[in-house]
């Protein structure tokens, strides 16, 4: 019972947050990209310390030097929940996600996707979604952004083993950036679905950027390394 009311006492706070912020800039019809992006940081916020107050989750981030204080970066990022949304809204400057054209018929919240400058991809658009995917990116990238793409595609609970996608080798060699990856360590207290079990404690760890020069594969399966064998190297703490 304590842990229902707990996650009912949480996801009040999410949702609720969530719907006023959005509304609000909705009813101040904002075009301001900045603006909606910092309103979305705002909620983030709020939400994970909810997480912390409520549901005693605590969140652990090795490797912070990594990122960036400023400027564009890509970060590659393992993705098991909602809390990887909320996450990197936080650890980031001016984060523009790479997400599914689905998010963005969401109600309310779904049509400040793209005045935030996030990047809807139609995953049904085979190659002529992945150039537009690539130049809209770039476009961000010159306006000193710093992308966040999952390269699973969708979520992978904890413990299984999803595949990484190439998508994310065309995107490093066209921007020309390295690759930060980062994995998540949600244990046995979150699954595929987002906040439905708690507490614990929350770890994500970032890694040194790959070389530019990294090759298709090996950049592949460096990813799927760090996603899916759980040990994370000292020398990145």
């Amino acid at each position: 019972m304590m842990l229902f009311l707990r996650s009912l006492a949480f996801n009040i706070v999410l949702f609720s947050t969530g719907i006023s912020i959005g509304l609000w800039l909705r009813v101040s019809r904002s075009q301001d990209s900045i603006l909606i992006l910092q309103g979305g940081q705002l909620w983030a916020r709020i939400s994970l310390r909810a997480l912390r107050a409520i549901c005693g989750t605590r969140i652990e981030v090795e490797g912070r030097e990594f990122l960036p204080r400023s400027g564009p970066a890509l970060i590659a990022a393992q993705h098991q929940s909602a809390f990887d949304i909320l996450l990197w809204l936080t650890l980031l400057p001016q984060p523009a996600y790479v997400l599914k054209q689905e998010l963005v018929d969401i109600p309310v919240l779904g049509i400040l996707l793209p005045g935030a400058g996030f990047i809807a991809v139609d995953r049904d658009g085979a190659a002529a979604s992945l150039r537009k995917m690539v130049a809209d990116c770039r476009r961000a990238v010159a306006a000193g952004r710093q992308i966040v793409i999952f390269p699973e595609g969708t979520r992978v609970a904890p413990g299984e083993r999803g595949t990484v996608q190439p998508g994310i080798v065309a995107l490093a060699r066209s921007l020309r950036l390295p690759v930060i990856p980062a994995s998540t360590d949600s244990g046995r207290y979150w699954g595929k679905r987002a906040f439905k079990k708690y507490p614990g404690t929350l770890r994500v760890t970032l890694y040194p950027p790959s070389p530019e020069t990294a090759d298709r594969q090996g950049l592949i399966d460096a990813l799927e390394d760090k996603y899916y064998d759980q040990r994370v190297d000292n020398s990145v703490r």
